[in-house]
């Protein structure tokens, strides 16, 4: 059978689907099987000329709730299969259970996720045996020229006849919750009042049973079968409410919950308040004993203020880039590496040892971590979680986003405040902000515009890597301040998007 040559960065270009700062994502209609098979095809066939695959055939394939994912894994296992390998099916787990299992046995892993996004997109992230692809290995796989046997797909990019994944083998989900089961002292949650909001995450019956295995009282709650997009960057005014309700009428010690693929996590204090993703991660460092730590420049500077770790590296947003970093780091001979995100994804860049036993390396965004972590260091520290934040300088953060907001846009607003030199910026900034914020000190376009206020206050603006949106994040010395200057942020991107 004749086949069709395919240029991956031409086929980006016509369907859309592009690389953002997790893996490929676009809309679902335009994730055609074609398409899917075609990116898939790409990374194995990178994997063999890098001469990265061992003698094991099999490669890792999960997904998430969307409506598209199981069509979207059947793509990518036809092309594992027609790569002359073996598609291994983890079923609907989270993205970090599938990236431990491929680690754990030196295979690649593929997860079919959209994330926290709504569900008419979808997404693939793509695992080295070694782990996370990073920027580099992207532009290595958007170089390739690929071939497709002729008459595979149908006029609309389908696959003409079905091809089913095997049975699912249950053992990446057993391997993810012995990982954490393991690590930590059996019955360390008892006493432990927990509401595991559910929802449409994969990693919800996981969190509920890691909680109970580790001795807490859980209850489940807000259960759904339809797809419900939590970003825990910018929590829907609904599930605040839900977890406030919750709290008065439970007494939970605190709430958790994850995003649509379980690497990003939420926890409430025992009032309901959820946690900053960044504020999370401090917390949950500071349980593990770290000494080094990689986060992206958009997450909360209390990290420098609280004076518990060694060394702070600030990186581009997305965690390839903490990777990077928590590598350069580990090459230095540095020790107790992880790193988190605003979101709260937590990464651990070397094996942690505490209380006798050993946390393997797991150098993915992670959700699981870091609930257990915050509560076990309110329980050292004979506190609850509020009281944790209370030992934190003060300072807090806000974010949201407009969506629909068009990224040339974007770029377009956001160009004048980093064409020139640095006092340039600043003066390009307080020409746009100062009459919101005040006086401009410094401009920092490590990602995106992050414009530092002579208030010690801040403001950043950054396009999403993964969707046409605009994101605002806000720092000061209270959460009515940063709050209200994230009004006002989004109020000034809004009249951008009409003008």
């Amino acid at each position: 059978m004749s086949a069709e040559r395919l240029d991956i960065a031409a086929l980006m270009q016509q369907s859309g689907v592009g690389f953002g700062t997790s893996g490929a994502r676009g809309l679902a209609t335009d994730m055609t099987d074609r398409v899917c098979y075609a990116y898939t095809a790409a990374f194995l066939d990178w994997l063999k000329e890098a001469g990265l695959l061992s003698g094991d055939k099999r490669v890792a394939i999960a997904g998430d709730f969307r409506p598209s994912s199981p069509r979207i894994m059947a793509a990518v296992g036809m092309a594992v299969r027609n790569a002359g390998l073996e598609p291994v099916n983890c079923g609907f787990i989270p993205t970090p259970a599938v990236a431990l299992y491929g680690l754990t046995h030196g295979i690649p892993a593929i997860m079919v996720t959209g994330s926290h996004i709504p569900d008419d997109r979808n997404g693939i992230k793509f695992y080295k045996p070694a782990g996370e692809i990073l920027k580099d290995d992207e532009q290595a796989m958007t170089a390739r020229s690929i071939q497709v046997p002729a008459g595979l797909f149908d006029a609309a990019g389908m696959l003409r006849e079905d091809s089913p994944l095997p049975a699912a083998d249950p053992s990446a989900q057993a391997g993810y919750i012995r990982r954490y089961v393991g690590f930590l002292p059996a019955h360390c949650l008892r006493g432990r009042r927990i509401g595991v909001y559910q929802h449409s995450s994969v990693a919800r019956d996981i969190l509920a049973d890691v909680c109970i295995t580790l001795g807490a009282e859980v209850s489940c709650l807000g259960r759904s079968e339809q797809f419900i997009p939590v970003d825990t960057e910018a929590i829907r005014p609904k599930d605040v409410e839900l977890a406030a309700a919750w709290s008065r009428e439970f007494g939970f010690d605190c709430i958790v919950s994850a995003d649509g693929d379980g690497d990003r996590p939420l926890v409430s204090d025992e009032h309901g308040n959820w946690l900053r993703g960044d504020v999370a991660g401090i917390l949950t460092a500071r349980y593990l004993g770290a000494g080094h730590i990689a986060t992206p420049v958009s997450c909360n500077s209390a990290v420098e203020k609280c004076g518990w770790f060694a060394e702070v590296k600030r990186t581009r947003i997305g965690s390839p880039f903490v990777i990077e970093t928590m590598q350069q780091m580990q090459a230095g001979g540095a020790h107790g590496i992880v790193g988190y995100e605003a979101n709260g994804g937590f990464l651990t860049g070397g094996d942690i040892t505490l209380h006798g036993n050993t946390l393997a390396a797991l150098p993915t965004r992670d959700a699981l971590i870091v609930p257990l972590a915050i509560l076990l260091l309110a329980s050292e520290s004979e506190t609850t979680i509020s009281g944790l934040l209370a030992s934190l300088p003060q300072r807090f953060t806000a974010s949201d986003r407009i969506k629909n907001f068009p990224t040339e846009l974007s770029r377009q607003k956001l160009a004048p405040l980093h064409a020139g030199d640095a006092s340039a910026n600043a003066a390009a900034a307080e020409a746009l902000l100062g009459g919101l914020f005040g006086k401009v000190v410094s401009v920092d376009a490590t990602d995106g515009i992050r414009v530092s206020f002579a208030s010690d206050e801040v403001v950043h603006l950054r396009p999403s890597g993964n969707a046409p949106e605009l994101r605002c994040y806000t720092e000061a010395a209270s959460e009515a301040r940063a709050v209200a200057m994230n009004k006002a942020g989004i109020e000034l991107l809004a009249s951008w998007k009409v003008s």
